[in-house]
């Protein structure tokens, strides 16, 4: 039986084992790494997948993001560990912080990832919506957590600034 629980800071280094695990080397030189630069992510949306023994399974995270001046959640990454992967952990994780993120008010939702994969979840792909280079534009795909959130957003996705 796995168990989702908000991520704290005790889980930050084996959350960052697990993606080192799951994601090719350099991760972090990825357009989507600079977006969080010197931002915290959603805590409420970062959630960790644990079993009954306490071993990490999956874990997602999201970050405050900027289109055109409108606020976004950037969902990534995702992960799921190896010997957990065919079982759904995946779609539990995202189907489950999506949850959470409609209950806490935002209204959009957006990713780099395979639309094959991610259309499942309700993402199509973004017109209008440019990513940093080195970003294929065909990845860059959002939902809609509110009806037509996503009508008339669009522009430079920017890094999330907080005012004073």
């Amino acid at each position: 039986m796995i168990g989702l629980k908000q991520e704290t800071l005790d889980d930050w280094w084996e959350v960052e084992a697990l993606y080192d695990l799951c994601f090719a080397p350099g991760r972090e030189a990825l357009s989507s790494y600079r977006l969080r630069d010197g931002v915290d992510p959603v805590a409420a949306l970062s959630l960790v997948a644990r079993d009954t023994d306490g071993i990490l399974g999956g874990a997602i995270r999201y970050w405050p993001v900027l289109v055109g001046g409108d606020a976004v959640l950037l969902l990534g990454p995702v992960a799921v560990h190896p010997t957990r992967q065919g079982e759904g952990l995946g779609g539990f994780l995202i189907r489950e912080s999506l949850a959470v993120a409609v209950q806490a008010g935002w209204q959009r939702v957006m990713l780099i990832g395979d639309a094959p994969y991610y259309t499942r979840f309700g993402f199509d792909p973004l017109i209008g919506v440019v990513m940093p280079p080195p970003t294929d534009p065909a990845r860059i795909l959002g939902r809609a957590l509110v009806e037509g959130a996503w009508d008339n957003v669009s522009g430079d996705v920017s890094r999330w600034v907080m005012t004073p």
